[in-house]
């Protein structure tokens, strides 16, 4: 049976001698398996619609597992995700995460325009580090993990202080902290970023100037959360750990200039 399907590219490959098999995210069929015929070949027609992170429109066969490549079409290369290292680093990461957290029954349309505004975003020049954690939610709550962050998960209290519990299910008032004696006390910055990212379109992203301390928190926090609910060991995961810990080491402000905000976006401000 013949299928057209737009799809972003959240894995690539190497198959035989001159193939690679692609694993597209698309609004329609949630993930799809790909095999592109001669994509490592030097002058192949669609190699380019087998490499990580491109957006395009893609026509396969599939009568089992796989899927085979009729033709394609790429409508957005993100090829700035493929430069450097940290465009590299944080889309790899956010590309293996989807590809491991979400089964192929949960990857509905609402993820896919998640993942290709995450890209976006990315591409874009927007804090890598905020984007991340914005699109970790997403997946959170994608794989049926979202924390209840708005009262304590024990005894319905909605006035706070709170701590973050992942093993509680999200926040703890003070009178239940004895059940997760090692519940994190958050900034009240992260709390609110923590509720933002979770109601939040990607697609409305804004331009966010966040503190190091409440990035470092958000990070946390997150990873926390994923290593008890998801238990995901990523390759991504460890090499943007340590490029993130070198860059904190020098100092460095991650961030590449950043275009005016737009009308209508969200989240625009200062944390």
């Amino acid at each position: 049976m013949l299928y057209r399907v737009e799809g972003l590219v959240i894995r690539s490959t190497d198959y035989g001698e001159g193939n690679k098999i692609v694993t597209l995210l698309t609004p329609s069929y949630g993930k799809q398996g790909i095999i592109v015929r001669g994509a490592k070949k030097l002058k192949s027609r669609y190699g380019a619609l087998a490499q990580l992170f491109t957006y395009g429109d893609y026509s396969y066969y599939k009568s089992g597992t796989l899927g085979t490549l009729n033709s394609g079409e790429i409508l957005e290369s993100f090829q700035e995700l493929r430069e450097g290292l940290e465009g590299p680093a944080y889309a790899a990461y956010a590309a293996e995460l989807t590809d491991r957290a979400i089964n192929d029954d949960e990857a509905a349309a609402y993820l896919f325009h998640q993942l290709k505004a995450c890209q976006s975003a990315l591409a874009g020049g927007k804090d890598p580090q905020v984007v991340l954690r914005a699109y970790e939610m997403k997946i959170i709550a994608a794989a049926g993990y979202a924390p209840m962050l708005d009262e304590c998960v024990s005894c319905g209290n909605d006035g706070g202080p709170f701590r973050f519990s992942s093993v509680g299910g999200g926040a703890l008032c003070s009178r239940c902290w004895h059940r997760d004696t090692a519940a994190l006390e958050l900034e009240d910055a992260v709390w609110k970023l923590l509720r933002v990212f979770l109601a939040l379109d990607l697609r409305r992203l804004g331009n966010i100037a966040v503190k190091p301390s409440t990035k470092r928190q958000l990070q946390l926090a997150l990873r926390r959360w994923m290593d008890t609910h998801l238990n995901l060991n990523l390759k991504s995961r460890g090499f943007l750990d340590q490029w993130e810990k070198y860059g904190d080491l020098l100092g460095e402000q991650r961030r590449r200039p950043e275009p005016p905000p737009q009308n209508g976006d969200a989240g625009d401000g200062t944390v």
